[in-house]
């Protein structure tokens, strides 16, 4: 097993030039070899533009096995004796055109190679899906596992890859997402604590000439529609350890250590990965069937207390849902307090050994959510509660830690998700929880004991991109509306909006939760 690793990520404009997007790829491996890094990661679409005339021209513009394009990148690979991982459109002799993932080894041959599963937008009017998961590799650099951009907004296939053995996850990227570097490259380190080695693009994503009119079309101002950089190196708990800046061309390199993505523990002993239950996780798998229920209301006031004497107080201002921490209050006093409001209260009990999220009214407890995680827990499902303003799951304890927890609320069309949580790594707050939110259009309400920080998670109507922005656009797609309950405040209070959580269409063919690779996805119940 080999020790420090020297890794790099290189960002890169790529328009519609192929000659000069080829010089940019050659020139990025050689500054990234300069800097005596064993391995470089490339953006996605490195040799053209993702835009096209017709599927026909997609497939016309796309690389091929021994054409001009590979064999100089195969080459320069050759020539520094590095590692090179590309993405590049690639047609099949099938007739598929797929976005590709390549990776050359040292001497130039393409080790391994695998296709984009969920495609973004327009993506799916000139590629095909993958019709097969992506390999590990084991190589003296340690297992790699590939993926690009739109996959690492979802979390099944980095899950898939890291449950099949993968250290160093590398991520090509053509995005002007600014989340992306905040929120979705960070958290797929984290969740798995893997590596993740992201290359974005920068420069303009569409084509120069017709940017401003699709800008307007949008409602987004052209100087956003440009590759987000920031192209970053993380640990395997969500540490950036280096970043590019947003605009120009860049290498950044960094020394790494594959083996630390093989402990998975958090602070408590706890393994992430052995604590997962496979056998609830089936509908992740399953034919996506379309959300089945209604919308939910458009507004919901909503509280988290962590001082049980302050529910009376959150309802009388308006909370319709008050979410505490584990072990706080009993569930008496908590119907009490709700009397003549209408509004519900989430906490925490323990039952025969098993602790249990809990629903309750002015009339007491009425709806019971056993934990799931670990395997002794007796729960077996995740069953939402309708309301009237929309339907309500709950997530208790360590079953927030697990993506796979949150794909079956989303599944069974939850609208706003509670969590009574005790978050023991910082990521789990700062990346995890909001990340639950953001890849499943849930509004996720957290609620941590007083000494920790809580949050709100809401969603915003400014999410699908292929319908006009409604706001300012910030340049963050899919991260949740955040409001932050500092530790040591007892109550905090925001709006979420459950009608959104129906909203899942982050770009025309792009469902969040439906465009998920089921077909692929069997590594999550193994």
């Amino acid at each position: 097993m080999p020790g420090l690793v020297r890794v790099a990520a290189a960002q890169i404009e790529a328009g519609q030039d192929v000659a000069a997007n080829l010089a940019a790829c050659l020139r990025v491996i050689d500054a990234a070899a300069a800097q005596r890094a064993q391995l470089v990661v490339l953006p996605e679409f490195c040799n053209h533009l993702s835009w096209y005339a017709s599927r026909a021209q997609a497939r016309e513009l796309a690389t091929r096995s021994g054409d001009a394009f590979l064999t100089a990148v195969a080459a320069r690979a050759a020539r520094h004796g590095i590692w090179v991982k590309i993405n590049v459109t690639f047609g099949y002799d099938d007739g598929r055109t797929g976005g590709t993932n390549l990776l050359f080894d040292p001497t130039g041959e393409i080790l391994a190679q695998c296709d984009k599963q969920t495609l973004m937008g327009a993506e799916n009017d000139f590629l095909d899906p993958a019709v097969a998961e992506g390999p590990v590799l084991d190589t003296p650099l340690g297992r790699l596992g590939m993926y690009a951009c739109m996959e690492g907004v979802i979390s099944e296939v980095t899950r898939g890859l890291t449950l099949r053995g993968a250290q160093v996850l590398l991520n090509s990227l053509n995005s002007f997402a600014l989340d992306e570097a905040d929120l979705h490259i960070p958290v797929r380190a984290a969740e798995n604590k893997v590596w993740v080695v992201a290359a974005n693009k920068v420069g303009p994503l569409l084509p120069a000439d017709q940017l401003p009119a699709i800008a307007e079309r949008l409602g987004v101002p052209p100087q956003w529609l440009h590759g987000a950089g920031e192209s970053q190196i993380v640990a395997p708990d969500g540490t950036v350890v280096a970043k590019a800046p947003r605009t120009g061309e860049h290498v950044i390199v960094a020394d790494i250590e594959p083996a630390r993505s093989d402990d998975k523990r958090r602070p408590d002993g706890t393994d992430l990965l052995a604590s997962r239950r496979p056998e609830l996780y089936g509908p992740i798998t399953e034919p996506p069937i379309g959300r089945q229920t209604a919308p939910g209301a458009p507004e919901l006031p909503v509280a988290v207390v962590r001082d049980p004497g302050l529910v009376r107080e959150a309802v009388l201002g308006g909370a319709r849902l008050v979410v505490l921490p584990e072990a706080t209050g009993s569930p008496e006093t908590i119907a009490r307090d709700l009397g003549g409001t209408g509004a519900h209260a989430v906490a925490t009990v323990v039952e025969n050994g098993v602790q249990l999220g809990i629903l309750i009214s002015e009339n007491g407890i009425v709806a019971r959510q056993p934990q799931l995680h670990p395997a002794s827990r007796a729960g077996n499902r995740i069953v939402p509660v309708d309301l009237e303003w929309g339907r309500l799951a709950i997530v208790v304890g360590d079953d927030a830690l697990q993506p796979e927890t949150f794909r079956l609320a989303a599944l069974a069309d939850a609208d706003v998700v509670a969590v009574p949580f005790r978050a023991q790594e910082p990521w789990e707050l700062a990346l995890g929880l909001p990340e639950r939110a953001a890849e499943n259009r849930l509004n996720v309400v957290v609620s941590t004991p007083l000494e920790q920080p809580a949050a709100i998670l809401a969603m915003s109507p400014d999410f699908t991109l292929w319908t006009a922005w409604q706001g300012p656009f910030t340049g963050r797609i899919s991260t949740p509306i955040r409001t932050d309950v500092p530790a040591g405040t007892p109550l905090g209070v925001a709006t979420v909006a459950p009608a959104q959580a129906a909203n899942r269409m982050v770009s025309r063919q792009t469902d969040l939760v439906d465009g998920r690779p089921w077909r692929l996805a069997g590594a999550l119940t193994k």
